[in-house]
C-alpha cells in the first residue's frame, strides 16, 4: 500500500518569552493511504502541531513533510481540516456553509452538496442554521464541508472533544460509517485512548515534550468494531502502559 504522508527528521521549535521550546524532535513517520491513523499523547506533546504541519497551517519547521509525494508548502484543498470547534458561519444555513467552501462547478451543484449532507446523516436539515443544530449535528456539517472538497487526507484535531459522552460515541460510529463509504486517509488527534483504538487502524503514541514517536500500534479488530471484548481491552491496556512510559530514544517507524 502506497504511503500518502512521509515525514522525515521533523523538528519544530517555538520562540516564547522564556526562550526556545522544542515542540517536536526528530519525527519520522510514513502513513499509508486509505487508513485511519490515531495520534495520542499528553497535553503539550505536539500532536496538534504535527497535524497543523501536515495540513500546511504551520510552515516553519526543520525536516521534510510530503503529502502525496509533494512537499507541504501551505494549506490546500487536498488537505481537509476538522477542528474541535465546528467553525460554521452563523449567518449561513447548512447547505450554504458547505457551498461556501467549494470551488468551480461544484459550488453551484446542489446535488453534490446534498450528497454530502446525506453522507453525514443530515438530510432534511439543509436549510437549518448553526444555532438550530446540536453540537453533534454542527460537527457533522463541518465533516460534510471538508469531505465535499474531496481531499486526499482529512485531518481531525480532537473533533469530538467538546461533545458530551453519548454524542461523542454516536459521532465516532458515524465517522466509521463515512470512512466505509469514502475510505480516504484520516489522521485523528485525540487524548482519548478508547477513541484512538476504536477508530484507528494504527495508533501513534507520542512522548511528552519534546514530542517524539514512542510507539506505533497496529489495531486489528474485527468488523464491525466493538468497544468491549478481549481484543479491544488488550490493545487498550497495552497503549495505556505505553502512554505513561516516556521513550528513552527517538523512534522511527513506517506504518
Amino acid at each position: 500500500m502506497a504511503d500518502i504522508v512521509t515525514i522525515e527528521h521533523l523538528n519544530k521549535q517555538f520562540q516564547t518569552k522564556d526562550g526556545i521550546v522544542q515542540a517536536l524532535s526528530d519525527i519520522n513517520l510514513k502513513i499509508p493511504e486509505g487508513k485511519i491513523i490515531s495520534v495520542i499523547g499528553g497535553s503539550g506533546c505536539g500532536k496538534s502541531t504535527l497535524l497543523r504541519i501536515i495540513g500546511g497551517l504551520e510552515r516553519e519547521f526543520e525536516g521534510s513533510v510530503k503529502v502525496d509525494g509533494k512537499a507541504v508548502r501551505g494549506p490546500s484543498r487536498e488537505k481537509g481540516f476538522i477542528f474541535q470547534d465546528h467553525r460554521l458561519l452563523p449567518w449561513m444555513n447548512v447547505k450554504d456553509n458547505i457551498r461556501f467552501s467549494l470551488a468551480g462547478e461544484k459550488k453551484n451543484d446542489d446535488l453534490w452538496i446534498e450528497k454530502y449532507i446525506a453522507l453525514v446523516g443530515l438530510s432534511g436539515f439543509e436549510k437549518a442554521f448553526p444555532r438550530e443544530l446540536s453540537g453533534g449535528m454542527a460537527q457533522r456539517v463541518a465533516i460534510a464541508r471538508a469531505l465535499a472538497n474531496q481531499p486526499k487526507i482529512l485531518l481531525l484535531d480532537e473533533p469530538f472533544g467538546a461533545l458530551d459522552a453519548i454524542t461523542r460515541i454516536h459521532l465516532q460510529d458515524q465517522l466509521l460509517k463515512i470512512w466505509e463509504e469514502e475510505p480516504i486517509t484520516m489522521i485523528l488527534v485525540t487524548h482519548d485512548i478508547d477513541e484512538a483504538v476504536y477508530l484507528g487502524h494504527q495508533v501513534v503514541v507520542m512522548t511528552p515534550r519534546p514530542g517524539r514517536v514512542q510507539k506505533v500500534k497496529k489495531v486489528e479488530l474485527s468488523v464491525p468494531r466493538k468497544r468491549t471484548g478481549s481484543e479491544f481491552t488488550q490493545i487498550k491496556d497495552e497503549l495505556y502502559r505505553e502512554f505513561f512510559r516516556e521513550a528513552e530514544t527517538p523512534f522511527s517507524y513506517s506504518i
